[in-house]
């Protein structure tokens, strides 16, 4: 009976056969076990991870109009709930013939809008403003009677406001004495006028952080 064919080393040809079968076998269940990790899903970027290059930030202004041309928004919503809140925190005033305070701001109407020009942000208003005020007015009596009024600043416009201006309404039902109520209406707009401005250009400085 004929042997198998051995190598120098003592291996036969059906020792070698086994060998590489066992060989073959184990890479394929290592193929199996770590093969290739799956491909990562798509992930949508924050703002902060989408920079233009060499680390530059986003261009100002909305996602869609990179290119910075121009853009403008509409800040009503803020600036009118903005407006109202500091003139109704104006302190009350002190005057020869009584005290006021505003108690209400009834309407304001116009627009505020920010405008992104060529990568640039420009803020504007211009607003008419009414109010109402509570005042406690010297009868010649000697009494103090309830007077109420209103204010209007018929324009208040951004980096204007050294040229604002304040009209003052009472009647004569509430006032009767016409010297008295000159008296009356000059006292709120020399005491209302400085508040009321201070108040504003805090409003500009906050509208330009928008």
């Amino acid at each position: 009976m004929e042997e198998d064919a051995t190598d120098a080393g003592g291996s036969s040809a059906m020792e070698k056969e086994e060998e590489k079968k066992a060989s073959s076998y184990r890479y394929w269940v290592r193929s199996e076990m770590t093969g290739a990790a799956p491909a990562p899903l798509p992930r949508k970027l924050t703002e902060r991870e989408m920079v233009v290059g060499n680390g530059k930030p986003l261009p100002l202004g909305s996602l869609w109009n990179q290119a910075g041309t121009w853009e403008e928004k509409s800040l009503n919503s803020w600036a009118w709930k903005r407006i109202k809140d500091l003139l109704q925190g104006v302190e009350p005033v002190e005057f020869e013939d009584g005290k006021a305070q505003v108690v209400e701001v009834s309407s304001c109407s116009g627009d505020a809008t920010l405008v992104t020009v060529r990568q640039k942000k420009r803020v504007g208003y211009s607003f008419e403003i009414d109010m109402k005020v509570k005042m406690e007015v010297a009868t010649d009596e000697g009494l103090k009677k309830d007077v109420e009024g209103t204010m209007k600043v018929p324009e208040a416009c951004y980096g204007e406001l050294d040229d604002l201006q304040l009209e003052i309404s009472i009647t004569q039902s509430q006032i009767a004495d016409a010297a008295q109520r000159s008296r009356v209406t000059q006292a709120l707009v020399t005491s209302f006028l400085p508040a009321i401005r201070c108040k504003l250009e805090q409003f500009e400085t906050e509208l330009k952080e928008r």
